[in-house]
């Protein structure tokens, strides 16, 4: 599914989509300039605009002493 980003924060952005009815409460976001991609979670919809709030993944476990 294609969408626009209309703003974007470090907490999460602002975007638009043809038919909000068809996005998950959950999903991946993934932006082709940059290649950077964002675990999301819908924070709220306005017509055909939706509100996502940014989830961290959890990081893989490290042994002590390694980072």
């Amino acid at each position: 599914m294609s969408c626009m980003v209309r703003n974007i924060s470090v907490e999460g952005a602002a975007i638009d989509v043809e038919n909000p009815a068809f996005v998950p409460p959950h999903f991946r976001l993934v932006m082709a300039k940059g290649s950077s991609v964002r675990e999301c979670r819908i924070a709220w919809i306005q017509q055909k605009r939706i509100g996502v709030t940014f989830v961290e993944t959890p990081q893989a476990h490290q042994p002590d002493g390694e980072k």
